[in-house]
């Protein structure tokens, strides 16, 4: 397995792309999430998609290091963000290992903490994160915030 940026693997968007939808935007348009995964095919420095492929260069799992993953907190960055790993390679550390490769991107560019949200406790904690209070998600649903000092 590796962990390669989309910018390396283009022909996996649509991947990425469905994945990100149906795990965190299937009430809305498919269209904006690959609006996003398109534009992390740029060479700016936010967004930045990356995803795990096994040997044979299938995709595994993806995450996002972005400029703002939380409408009501812009003034928090660097974000982890778009977490997701395919069903068959989930239990196998994976989530782990896309969160180490986010934290290790934002460290070499000079950052010194990272943030990210979920609608779930404990998992992040876990994996060394902590809960830095509560937050709204557009429009009104209620998220953890978690912080990482890098």
């Amino acid at each position: 397995m590796k962990i390669l940026s989309l910018r390396d693997a283009p022909q996996l968007a649509g991947q990425v792309t469905d994945w990100l939808w149906r795990a965190f935007d299937a009430d809305n348009s498919r269209d904006f999430m690959a609006s996003v995964v398109e534009s992390s095919l740029g060479e700016a420095e936010f967004p930045v998609t990356f995803v795990a492929v096994d040997d044979a260069g299938r995709a595994l799992g993806t995450v996002g290091f972005w400029r703002c993953d939380l409408i009501a907190r812009q003034d928090l960055f660097p974000w982890l963000a778009a977490l997701y790993v395919d069903e068959r390679a989930r239990g196998s550390g994976l989530s782990v290992a896309l969160q180490q490769h986010v934290i290790d991107y934002a460290r070499q560019r000079g950052h010194r903490s990272l943030w990210l949200w979920s609608t779930f406790a404990g998992y992040y904690e876990r994996c060394g994160w902590t809960l830095a209070g509560e937050a709204l998600d557009y429009p009104a649903k209620k998220v953890m915030l978690y912080r990482r000092e890098l």
